[in-house]
């Protein structure tokens, strides 16, 4: 299927916002569980704070932390700081001081809004939302047409698998030509709400909440994320598109005893990635929906490719989908940045409106991540078919190198996941005096379900090449999250750890445990 083409109509975050509300003054445009705003209280309440923010000296360029919960007031401020021609730096809401003091000095905050509950943690740069508000003059002009679409509205610090947070500058353009591109590739109309409990501190939550304001229709978002709850709200706000995205989120929901018990046939979409085992099971769970995949990551502001609806289901559970509107990908040989042919994994590299602009006060970086032509090196093993769709493998970090022999930690994973005790899985690398490398397996069990490493293994032996098989498995409770992904490097230098200290440094062979 071909798109229909539309007219180019970038706008910035302060004029999207009050255009709805002209449009659409009475609507829902976002719902949490204890409260709602239509367009116009939140344009209304968005250009109150920008007022604030002026009188309390913000200027354009400065940026502008934001550490709130969900809520109305955390867009409304994110609305406020795009009128004043100021920078938004949402804030993760999981931070503590030792975090929070490395994003507040590098981005150079001018003003952190929050809560009462964060002024302990933020000291004397703190101004709650209310003092924001009651800072403005009421005849405080905002001048929000001398800001340019080509302008930073926010950056978004991502850390993914390396430690060392990194601050991607996001336009105004980007963030609402992917948000009306993502409203026609998921054919949003007036009937629609959506739903998604990706943090609004993370760049996909901020991105699914303006294309929902792009398309007109309501946001509907828990606040805190409760998967006790979740089947309630979503038959409750009569949800239609369930942007889940990770298992993480979404299978706790999926797994809950009573599932059955709930009508979700409102729901006609479904995205959420994961290996294509996970993406079938998930959609044997709502048959009735279209269940789509992308490719997605920060520097792109969210979405880089997403499945059309009338893609066929085999190629929905298998791939990441067409590049959004505008974005244009290759797949290169990393050695030799020679295109890879169809079918042949290579790295990911794109360009286009909707990526990034670079990392904010980071130079090198950013001229480490684009080439001369303008191309950013995503460092993303990824797959395109025939058609152009992008299925993501891997990360280049996240290939072990097993005895000389490459081994994608997503196809391990995979594999995994297909035993029907593994309710979540992480393969890393761990240091081996042998083989250099080997695959270490962290492992979350389903609730009630109970497995042992050595049945694991023995899950993987003969069914899968023995340098892929993990040669150790540990079991946790808990990931380390980087708003939703989960930190591979903190898994990576925990099991170095535990080897170094018990002075292991080499595998045992993986073997069966024999007759019993």
């Amino acid at each position: 299927m071909t798109e229909t083409r539309r007219w180019i109509a970038p706008t910035t975050l302060g004029d999207l916002i009050d255009r709805l509300a002209a449009e659409r003054p009475d609507a829902d445009a976002v719902v949490f569980p204890t409260e709602r705003a239509t367009y116009g209280e939140l344009s209304a309440r968005s250009t109150l704070l920008a007022r604030g923010l002026l009188g309390l000296g913000v200027a354009p360029g400065d940026r502008v932390g934001i550490l709130l919960p969900a809520s109305v007031d955390l867009l409304a401020v994110l609305f406020a700081v795009a009128k004043t021609g100021a920078v938004a730096v949402p804030v993760n809401a999981r931070f503590k001081s030792v975090e929070l003091g490395h994003i507040v000095t590098h981005s150079g905050m001018r003003l952190l809004v929050g809560d009462p509950a964060s002024a302990d943690l933020v000291g004397e740069l703190h101004t709650d939302v209310a003092a924001v508000a009651a800072a403005g003059e009421p005849g405080q002009h905002v001048d929000q047409e001398t800001v340019r679409v080509r302008d930073t509205a926010v950056i978004v610090y991502t850390s993914g698998t390396t430690a060392a947070p990194k601050g991607a500058m996001l336009s105004h353009e980007a963030l609402t030509r992917l948000a009306a591109g993502i409203g026609d590739r998921l054919e949003l109309t007036d009937a629609d709400r959506v739903w998604t409990a990706i943090p609004l501190f993370h760049g996909g939550g901020i991105t699914f909440a303006l294309s929902c304001i792009t398309a007109g229709v309501p946001f509907v978002h828990p606040g805190q994320f409760d998967p006790s709850t979740t089947l309630e709200y979503l038959r409750d706000e009569r949800v239609t598109v369930a942007l889940a995205a990770f298992e993480t989120i979404w299978m706790p929901v999926l797994n809950r005893p009573d599932f059955g018990a709930f009508d979700l046939s409102c729901i006609r979409v479904v995205m959420a990635v994961g290996v294509p085992e996970r993406l079938r099971d998930m959609a044997s769970r709502l048959p009735g929906a279209v269940h789509v995949s992308c490719v997605a990551m920060t520097e792109s502001s969210a979405f880089l490719t997403l499945n059309r609806l009338d893609d066929p289901a085999e190629k929905r559970a298998t791939t990441g989908g067409h590049p959004m509107p505008g974005m244009r990908c290759r797949v290169i040989d990393p050695e030799t940045g020679l295109d890879q042919p169809a079918g042949t994994p290579g790295e990911l590299v794109f360009r286009g409106p909707n990526a990034f602009d670079g990392y904010f006060r980071d130079p090198e970086q950013t001229a480490a991540v684009f080439d001369d032509e303008g191309w950013f090196h995503s460092g993303d093993v990824v797959v395109a078919d025939s058609d152009g769709r992008l299925t993501f493998l891997s990360r280049l970090k996240d290939m072990l190198k097993v005895g000389g022999e490459n081994v994608a930690a997503a196809e391990v994973e995979g594999h995994l996941l297909g035993h029907p005790a593994v309710e979540i899985v992480a393969v890393v690398a761990a240091p081996d005096a042998y083989y250099v490398e080997v695959p270490a397996a962290f492992v979350q069990v389903r609730e009630g379900a109970t497995v042992t490493e050595q049945e694991l293994i023995e899950h993987c032996l003969g069914r899968i090449a023995t340098y892929r098989v993990p040669r150790y498995v540990r079991f946790v409770d808990e990931w380390p999250m980087s708003g939703t992904k989960i930190k591979k490097f903190v898994l990576r230098e925990r099991i170095a750890d535990e080897l170094r200290q018990a002075g292991i440094t080499r595998a045992p062979k993986p073997r069966a445990a024999g007759p019993r």
